[in-house]
């Protein structure tokens, strides 16, 4: 049977083979009053470090980013959420603003956005399109959820939507093939999801866009400020724009995507 409370905070957290990684992820949200860990079969012991930490973990086949997501929030026992990814740090601004909301009840909003910055090569991203990446990841799960394509999901909510300001820290890139990788695997996903709902597009998408994102980030957003890691990041966005755009194209002439 399912406990809710007014003040209570779960931590939703979706996972596969993050041993490497879970165990911060945890100890950075280790203040709220459960931890939801949804496992898609991890085989390098992630389910058993989370337990082990105090998680309540569940194993479940994998349905997708938005699908699993939305499963932890249903799956966990208060109806505030806050939901993070296995690569993810809650920072000690983030939790003090977290903890005084909690000391009120939540009562100012049906959700909060917050800021996420990412470390890339061993500095936090302040410009382009990498910061201030906002996302609401603390919300109250009866006015909201995850909603939006399989990949590259989001959360939406009725009501007012409050801002935090202490980041989330995103560690997510490895080396830069691992950025490489990540970001191919999401252009193909992205192109097949837009080509399934009755998206189409011509060549123009696959020659413009790409420039414009690297324009829009480098140079509007300041990119440039970020130093060399502005520029690599950028140029990496760009390329995934256009593989993205160009898997769509292939696939709206009846082609391999």
């Amino acid at each position: 049977m399912r406990v809710t409370s007014d003040s209570g905070l779960s931590a939703c957290i979706i996972t596969f083979n993050e041993a490497e990684r879970i165990e911060a992820c945890l100890r950075s949200v280790s203040f709220c009053d459960e931890i939801v860990v949804v496992d898609a079969h991890s085989t390098d012991g992630t389910r058993e470090l989370a337990a082990a930490l105090g998680a309540r973990v569940i194993e479940r086949d994998w349905p997708g980013y938005r699908s699993q997501k939305q499963f932890a929030v249903d799956a966990a026992c208060h109806d505030w959420v806050l939901c993070v990814d296995a690569d993810e740090r809650v920072s000690a601004a983030l939790r003090a603003e977290i903890l005084a909301l909690r000391a009120q009840g939540f009562a100012a909003a049906a959700g909060f956005s917050v800021p996420r910055i990412t470390d890339y090569f061993g500095r936090f991203l302040r410009h382009g399109n990498a910061y201030p990446d906002r996302l609401v990841r603390v919300f109250d799960r009866r006015r909201g959820g995850w909603s939006g394509y399989e990949i590259h999901e989001n959360t939406r909510v009725t009501g007012p939507v409050g801002k935090l300001h202490g980041d989330l820290e995103h560690y997510s890139y490895r080396s830069l093939t691992d950025h490489h990788l990540r970001m191919a695997r999401y252009a193909d996903l992205m192109a097949q999801a837009l080509y399934d709902r009755g998206k189409r597009c011509g060549l123009a998408k696959v020659l413009i866009n790409p420039q414009w994102r690297f324009f829009r980030s480098y140079c509007l957003r300041l990119g440039f400020l970020d130093g060399w890691r502005g520029l690599v990041f950028a140029l990496v966005e760009a390329n995934y724009v256009r593989r993205k755009y160009l898997g769509l194209y292939m696939r709206s002439r009846g082609l391999p995507g």
